[in-house]
């Protein structure tokens, strides 16, 4: 047994997890995260690739915008996927639905990578990509919030951080994993092989790393908090019949909803535009090197690897709220200053932009993780935070590469980068002045965890 109660007089008894146990737990959540991530490196990275793959030639700006299009349709599909993943993860098990998401989203980026050009079959090409990118659209709506759920629930409460951001380390070292491969495929192999078969190796992979994965999360056990709450549950039929209502999800928890998409927006807009867009904003708006600055953004994410869990170590210390709002903070005043920097094109100062805003990400990326699943009670958590999470992302996250590229091409302002950026931290910090603190604290519904 994973799960032992210590008796403490006079107080709930905590629970108590092996340590092996939860460093599975770990493992298996934060790999899922990196497949997903390794694919948006990927498809970040090859972008402008890809658009003249699979859209018509002409105008490079249209076929980037093109790629984009399809990268942000997946988007508009993940709130559905955590209104089907996030309900039947509170019903059945975290485990079983963290299984069924690696299916799909390895699925989903294997067939990209099988997909014929738009000069061999016409439109139907960038049809099915968008086939192919809706399917992992509606796969990850279940990812994020089951995997940051499943860990904060197996956490100690005086380590939810520092173990929480193994999740986000996870995204950054499938991101480098992605980023680096097309890295290395576009300095070794010519422009006519990486457009005629080299782009479709990076997704191909995606099939062995999803059965790794698959059997990793196979071998986990349930949380210990669904495991009490499901045990609550088998009191009488009409319990397990009235479980996790939707309307519970959504209306009974609207001002954690709120706050959750607000603290998601912040995060995601800031994380999208350092990690999927800036590669190619270096590339289409500053004409910069193309190698040079993908090596510059993969260099500032392994930067973000070596502070994340320190971070996430710190937040159980100082708690979420003044992590978070410092990364508001940050990012209001110091993204125009940073953009500057990147906009004079050397390479130093281009590292130094990246490597100031990559250290301001970590804020969020290490106290998320933690601090998002706190905000709603064991019940409904995998359902709720599925839901906020994704709706979020969808309308600011997803969307940001899109966005600022499309005010760019309308404004002709190169500086729209930073303003979106500053935008966000001023709702992530309207957000963090209302959350509550969380750090050592039990989950909600949920009995201490030592």
């Amino acid at each position: 047994m994973c799960i032992r109660a210590r008796p403490t007089p006079g107080a709930v008894r905590p629970t108590a997890t092996d340590p092996a146990v939860v460093k599975r737990a770990v493992k298996a959540a934060a790999l899922g995260n990196a497949m997903e991530w390794f694919d948006f490196g990927v498809y970040s990275y090859i972008a402008v690739t890809l658009g003249k793959v699979f859209f018509p030639s002409g105008n490079p700006t249209a076929q980037l915008l093109s790629t984009f299009g399809a990268f942000a349709a997946a988007f508009l599909v993940r709130p559905i996927g955590g209104m089907v993943f996030g309900p039947l993860g509170d019903r059945v098990g975290r485990q079983k639905i963290l299984a069924l998401t690696m299916i799909m989203m390895a699925a989903g980026t294997f067939a990209i990578g099988l997909i014929p050009s738009y000069a061999a079959i016409g439109v139907g090409a960038p049809l099915l990509l968008l086939a192919a990118r809706l399917v992992q659209g509606f796969s990850t709506g279940g990812e994020y919030a089951g995997a940051s759920t499943f860990i904060a629930e197996y956490a100690p409460d005086k380590r939810r951080g520092f173990l929480g951001s193994w999740l986000e380390f996870g995204t950054l070292a499938g991101y480098i994993g992605g980023a680096g491969l097309v890295t290395l495929m576009t300095a070794l192999l010519s422009d006519d092989a990486m457009l005629s078969w080299g782009w479709r190796v990076p997704f191909l992979i995606a099939g062995p790393m999803g059965i790794i994965g698959l059997y990793l999360r196979m071998r986990l056990e349930e949380t210990p908090a669904f495991a009490a709450e499901a045990a609550k549950a088998e009191a009488s039929a009409a319990e397990r019949r009235a479980k996790v209502p939707l309307r519970e999800m959504i209306v009974g928890q609207w001002k954690a909803l709120l706050l959750c998409v607000a603290l998601v927006l912040v995060f995601n807009v800031t994380d999208y535009m350092l990690l999927s867009y800036m590669p190619s904003y270096l590339t289409s708006e500053l004409k910069y090197d193309e190698t040079h600055g993908l090596l510059v953004v993969l260099g500032v994410m392994a930067l973000m690897m070596i502070v994340q869990p320190f971070t996430g170590a710190l937040t159980d210390r100082v708690g979420r709220r003044p992590v978070i709002a410092a990364g508001c903070a940050g990012f209001l005043l110091l993204s125009v200053p940073a953009l500057l920097l990147i906009r004079d094109g050397s390479l130093v100062a281009v590292a130094l932009g990246m490597g100031a805003l990559g250290l301001l990400l970590v804020c969020f990326t290490a106290a998320m993780p933690a601090a998002l699943p706190a905000l709603f009670p064991t019940r409904v958590r995998y359902g709720s935070l599925s839901i906020g999470f994704n709706v979020s992302v969808s309308l600011f996250g997803g969307t940001t590469p899109l966005v600022v590229t499309a005010l760019i091409g309308a404004t002709g302002n190169m500086m729209m980068p930073a303003y979106y950026m500053m935008a966000a931290a001023v709702v992530g910090g309207v957000a963090v002045w209302f959350m509550t603190e969380s750090a050592g604290r039990p989950l909600p519904g949920s009995a201490p965890a030592e």
